[in-house]
């Protein structure tokens, strides 16, 4: 009974250190962890609109858009971030949408936990290209041929829930910022 108790004493003093240890590195982390999210957002931010000369973050009922302007100070697009529940876990995609609100200039996958070698292409250029330019008057959709129309995407072979959730998550966002810019 008394090694019971030693080595119960044990674990849990061991225990009661770790967490300790786990919570103040994260403490120590955190503004860092918080910088490089930011730092994420806005490098997909400049990959998908390389022309933006400034970029205004704005907050609309509780909705981030990032106003971008050209070298001529008038807006020609709206960042946003989409983020949604993908196969294994939250898909979270940096968008770009024109200012007439009908094409997107791309996606960047900012986070993901898909699945290695198959979701996980979702942040890969074969799949991410199919976004450029695509019309977003309509919902996009996915399809697993060909597509035919100009708001269609093919899906990546083995991975179509992720596929979908990508397009699902970006078709919600969409109709969001859609009457968001619109109100103002």
């Amino acid at each position: 009974m008394k090694e019971v108790l030693k080595i119960t004493g044990v674990l849990t003093s061991i225990c009661i250190i770790c967490v300790f240890l786990l919570s103040f590195v994260y403490g120590i982390a955190v503004e860092k962890i918080e910088i490089n999210k930011q730092k994420r957002v806005e490098d997909a931010i400049i990959n998908l609109a390389p022309n933006a000369e400034k970029i205004e973050k704005v907050k609309i009922d509780n909705e981030t858009i990032y106003n971008l302007f050209n070298n001529k100070g008038k807006i020609f697009g709206y960042a946003f971030i989409a983020e949604g529940q993908g196969y294994q876990g939250k898909i979270k995609m940096l968008s770009v949408i024109d200012v007439s609100l009908k094409k997107l200039h791309g996606i960047e996958v900012v986070e993901s936990i898909e699945t290695p070698g198959l979701g996980a292409k979702i942040k890969d250029d074969p799949f991410k290209t199919q976004f450029i330019n695509i019309n977003i008057s309509k919902d996009i959709e996915c399809l697993k041929d060909d597509p035919k129309n100009d708001n269609q995407i093919k899906s990546i072979t083995g991975a179509t829930v992720s596929s979908r959730a990508v397009t699902n998550i970006l078709n919600k966002k969409i109709n969001i910022i859609k009457n968001l810019v619109n109100k103002k």
